[in-house]
C-alpha cells in the first residue's frame, strides 16, 4: 500500500480515512488518465471515518486521492464536485478537483466511484485557541456567501427528518454505550420534532466544520476540506455545528469566549437576523444530537479492517446535556 513516504513538509489532509485498499498497478492505471506526472510515492491516510483516501505525490506536485465509500450515495458526487470547483473559482481555500484527460473528474478505482483534489498547504489545530475562532468564523461566512450563486441542490439527509431512522437503528444496542442512552436519545428527538425552527436564511453549507477539516498557516485559515456532508439547509444551523466542534474544552466545558470570537466574527460578515439568533440555542441541540446519533451509529456498526477508530459518542451526549440546561442567550455568547 506505501511506496514510499510523504517528506517531512508534507502534512496530509487528516479527516481521512483508508477503507479500500489499492495496488501499485491499478493506481498507476487510474493515474494515467491524469496530466499530473509520474507518481513518485503514494500512502493510505488512516484518520477521520467516511472514505479512503491516499496522499499522492508525483513529479509535478502533491494530491489526494479519495474513494468514495458506501455512506457516500453516488449520485450526490457531482454536487460535491461541482460545489469544491464553485467555491474555489470564488476564493474559498478548498481542495480543487482535477479533471482527466477525457475532461471528467469522476472515475472508478477498484470498484469504488474516485477523484483527485489538489493538496492544500496547513496544519489542522489539535488544540484550538480562542484566536483560531474569529478566523474560522470569518471562513465560514465568506463560505456561505460564495455559496449563494451555487446551482445544485442537496438536502441534509441528516437533519432532523433523518434522525429518527438513524437512531432507531442503533436504538437496541445503545446501553451498550451507556445505560439509558436510548431514552435520553429518545426524549431529545421528540422535544426537536416539537420546536425545530422552520423558514430561517438558507443556503449550502459546509455542516461538518470541525477543526481537522480546517488548515492554518500561523492564525490565518488556509484551507477547509472535507465538503463530503456539504448540503442546503438553514445557515445558523452550520454556525451551529461549528460552535459545538470549536468552543468546548477537553473537559466538556463550555468556552463563552471562544463563542463569542466565532459568532462575532461570522456576523461582521454576515449578520445573522433577530429569529437566527433565537434558533441557536434549539440549532445547537439539534447539532450535537446529529453527531451524538452517527457517531452512535459508527461505535456499534463498526466497519471490520479499516484503519480508523470510530469517535466516541459521549462526547455529543455531555455536549448536548450542557445545551439543554441553557436558559439565556449571554450563556452562548449570543447576543440577544
Amino acid at each position: 500500500m506505501v511506496r514510499g513516504s510523504p517528506p517531512p513538509t508534507a502534512r496530509p489532509h487528516p479527516a481521512m480515512a483508508v477503507y479500500t485498499e489499492v495496488d501499485d498497478d491499478a493506481l498507476e492505471a487510474f493515474l494515467a488518465e491524469y496530466d499530473i506526472g509520474a507518481l513518485q510515492s503514494y500512502k493510505g491516510i488512516a484518520e477521520g471515518v467516511e472514505n479512503s483516501n491516499y496522499y499522492l505525490e508525483t513529479d509535478r506536485g502533491r494530491y489526494i486521492l479519495t474513494l468514495y465509500e458506501k455512506r457516500v450515495a453516488p449520485q450526490d458526487l457531482p454536487f460535491f464536485i461541482g460545489l469544491m470547483e464553485h467555491l474555489a473559482a470564488r476564493g474559498i481555500p478548498c481542495p480543487t478537483p482535477l479533471h482527466g484527460r477525457d475532461g471528467r473528474a469522476l472515475r472508478t478505482l477498484c470498484g469504488r466511484p474516485a477523484a483527485i483534489v489538489t493538496f492544500l498547504i496547513g496544519v489542522w489545530q489539535r488544540k484550538v485557541r480562542i484566536e483560531h475562532c474569529a478566523p474560522l468564523g470569518e471562513a465560514l461566512a465568506r463560505l456561505h456567501a460564495a455559496g449563494r450563486d451555487f446551482a445544485g441542490h442537496r438536502p441534509n439527509n441528516l437533519s432532523l427528518a433523518g434522525w429518527r431512522p438513524l437512531f432507531e437503528k442503533s436504538a437496541p444496542r445503545a446501553h451498550e454505550v451507556q445505560a439509558g442512552l436510548a431514552g435520553e436519545i429518545e426524549a431529545e428527538l421528540a422535544f426537536l420534532e416539537r420546536h425545530w425552527p422552520q423558514n430561517l436564511p438558507a443556503g449550502v453549507i459546509h455542516a461538518d466544520l470541525f477543526p481537522d477539516n480546517v488548515f492554518f498557516l500561523g492564525d490565518k485559515v488556509s484551507g477547509l476540506i472535507d465538503f463530503y456532508f456539504a448540503c442546503n439547509d438553514s445557515l445558523a444551523y452550520d454556525v451551529a455545528v461549528c460552535v459545538n466542534a470549536w468552543c468546548f474544552e477537553s473537559d466538556g466545558s463550555y468556552n463563552v469566549t471562544k463563542a463569542k470570537a466565532l459568532i462575532g466574527a461570522y456576523q461582521k460578515a454576515r449578520p445573522l437576523s433577530a429569529e437566527e439568533r433565537k434558533a441557536l440555542p434549539i440549532l445547537l441541540r439539534g447539532g450535537a444530537l446529529r453527531f451524538l446519533l452517527t457517531r452512535l451509529h459508527d461505535w456499534i456498526f463498526r466497519a471490520d479492517g479499516a484503519l480508523v477508530t470510530p469517535h466516541n459518542p459521549l462526547e455529543y451526549y455531555r455536549k448536548l446535556r450542557f445545551h439543554q440546561g441553557v436558559k439565556r442567550l449571554g450563556e452562548l455568547g449570543i447576543a440577544a
